[in-house]
């Protein structure tokens, strides 16, 4: 009865390891949903607190214009918003993150099926009638 006792301690720890993973997963596509916000979606500036006309602004990776990207010499107020050290923080943040979860979500996985596996072996066993090696 302990070797049972064991078995089901060690499936829930692996499944455990599995919703860190998860959760890591799920955070590390939190990060790349943020980053693809700033890269991709068109924005508006304020050129004085309490603006009541905004600059817009072309999404940073789909402009044609240079308003996202070289705007600093014209006095550009689309330049200074989005920054792009910032979208590439994200991306580098998510990326230990998103290796780390799909590592934990892996062998959590994988402990566990191999547990089931194992469990299926012995009751085959125990049916056939072949002893314990």
């Amino acid at each position: 009865m302990r070797s049972r006792q064991y078995d089901l301690d060690f499936r829930d720890r692996a499944r455990r390891i599995r919703t860190w993973g998860i959760g890591l997963l799920s955070l590390a596509a939190l990060l790349w949903t943020w980053c693809g916000l700033l890269l991709l979606t068109p924005y508006e500036v304020d050129r004085k607190p309490d603006d009541r006309y905004p600059a817009e602004c072309e999404s940073r990776l789909f402009t044609d214009r240079g308003t996202a990207n070289d705007g600093l010499y014209r006095h550009d107020w689309c330049q200074n918003e989005r920054d792009w050290p910032e979208a590439m923080l994200l991306l580098g943040l998510s990326l230990p993150v998103t290796a780390v979860g799909v590592a934990l979500f892996t062998t959590g996985s994988v402990t566990r099926t191999m547990s089931a596996h194992g469990e299926a072996m012995r009751e085959l066993d125990k049916l056939a009638g072949t002893p314990k090696a």
